[in-house]
């Protein structure tokens, strides 16, 4: 057994749904590993003036969660279609 650790994820069919068997409610960290981006950055946009990122649920100063709808909804709405586009 190899205790290589591979550079990149494997690549994701566009097929397979990223969102399925999540929870209905994501963590920073959970939203951050789907996106494939560091934690800080899924904070720099919560904390920035204006808000950016997916909308997200306060429920205290500690505890921030997001909707896996407001997700889907966040990334449909930010999709560039390249034809569309041009």
């Amino acid at each position: 057994m190899s205790n290589v650790i591979p550079l990149a994820p494997p690549a994701v069919p566009a097929t397979i749904d990223r969102f399925a068997g999540l929870p209905t409610l994501l963590t920073t960290e959970e939203l951050a590993r789907l996106l494939r981006v560091d934690p800080s950055t899924i904070r720099r946009w919560r904390t920035s003036r204006p808000v950016q990122g997916p909308p997200f649920v306060q429920f205290s100063e500690r505890v921030t969660k997001y909707h896996v709808d407001d997700v889907r909804a966040w990334l449909a709405k930010h999709r560039v279609d390249p034809e569309a586009a041009a």
